[in-house]
């Protein structure tokens, strides 16, 4: 495969951070030591909830939430088609049944109308996409949620230090559910390699989540005793320290990304071709975690493939983000159940352009210079 001149994106790890690391390799921790006690508590720190537990991944995270709320073969979840397929496969993984609920069309994440029709009485819960880092409308979601007597799951792996205007103030996503999952594979805001990060107001509910990612050993439990069947969700003391580092140029990552959005939006503001991603969303501040267009209605899915085709002969990375899960192999079984016509018109257009801390104005005007040709040669 041909390696992009220009990839969809890059991790930003500076020095300090691999000496860090390096350090970390000299300690006698490398496991269940210090430095998961203090990564954890940036989360804390971040979010205002009390609670956090560090896991190998955000999919992981999904799991453990699953299973700590006690969701199972008999419960429904409710979740969007239109986003990664871990996070529909978390419900899976329990034995439950995720019931596919469609999108808005602005923010692209749940609708809660669509939502509050969608509950039968076998719904356990509500599991809420911050999509692209753009934070959903967590107040109507958390209102139809207790309303309902239903879970509130937050996948906030995509909008790391995002946040929501309230009537109470402005909090921080992952604030508002029961539990919620951030993650760090390298595309992220800030990586780990790998990894994620659960948070939670309950303590009962974190407990059994640590209890659950390392064996299943309760905090009374020595080494080789099991409380209950658990697994090796474990992150490293290698990933936390890279992830303390990460954590600590969160602000400026977080700025340095919005001023690439922009910057893509005023090269690309004249292409009448286009949709452009909202720069600003109402009572809400974006976590810019992708750069995703989408072309116009008079365009076809054919025609946006046949444009990532000639992106990627350019040198430049791209991307269909996302594929609907309701669409995919793994899940035709549910295709019956499934009428998402806003989720399938915006998942057929999209074209994600390469989006990473350390991209040059000078890649960026080279993209959209390459993107421009390709719409022109198909229209």
């Amino acid at each position: 495969m041909k390696i992009p001149q220009i990839p969809l994106s890059s991790p930003d790890i500076t020095e300090p951070e691999i000496e860090a690391v390096v350090a970390t390799l000299r300690s006698p921790h490398l496991s269940l030591g210090p430095r998961l006690t203090e990564f954890e508590a940036t989360f804390t720190h971040l979010t205002g909830v009390e609670h956090a537990v560090a896991v190998s991944s955000g999919t992981a995270g999904l799991h453990l939430a699953m299973l700590a709320l006690g969701i199972g073969p008999a419960h429904e979840v409710i979740v969007p088609s239109f986003t990664f397929i871990a996070t529909a496969n978390a419900i899976r993984y329990v034995g439950a049944t995720p019931v596919f609920v469609d999108i808005d069309p602005i923010t692209l994440n749940l609708s809660p109308a669509a939502v509050e029709q969608t509950i039968t009485r076998r719904t356990r819960a509500i599991l809420a996409v911050h999509t692209f880092g753009v934070p959903a409308d967590m107040p109507a979601l958390a209102a139809i949620a207790k309303r309902n007597n239903l879970a509130l799951i937050e996948d906030a792996c995509e909008a790391l230090g995002g946040t929501i205007r309230t009537t109470s103030g402005i909090r921080a996503v992952g604030g508002f559910g029961d539990i919620a999952v951030f993650a760090f594979y390298p595309n992220k805001q800030i990586t780990t390699g790998e990894g994620g990060v659960i948070v939670t107001r309950s303590a009962e509910l974190a407990a059994h989540m640590r209890s659950l990612r390392n064996q299943g050993r309760s905090s009374s439990d020595t080494w080789l005793q099991h409380t209950e069947l658990g697994y090796n969700y474990r992150l490293s003391e290698i990933a936390c320290t890279l992830g303390i580092g990460q954590m600590k140029r969160l602000p400026e990552i977080l700025t340095r990304r919005e001023q690439i959005a922009r910057h893509y939006h005023r090269e690309l503001a004249s292409v009448t071709e286009l949709i452009l991603p909202s720069l600003e969303i109402r009572n809400a501040r974006i976590s810019w975690f992708v750069y995703v267009v989408r072309l116009a209605k008079s365009f076809t899915s054919s025609d946006r493939d046949l444009i990532l085709q000639n992106l990627e002969q350019a040198g430049i990375g791209c991307g269909c983000y996302f594929a609907p899960i309701h669409l995919q192999p793994a899940y035709t079984y549910l295709l019956q159940s499934a009428f998402l016509p806003v989720t399938e018109f915006v998942a057929g257009r999209t074209i994600a352009l390469p989006f990473f801390n350390r991209i040059h104005e000078s890649q960026i005007a080279t993209v959209c210079d390459a993107l421009k040709l390709a719409i022109q040669r198909i229209s």
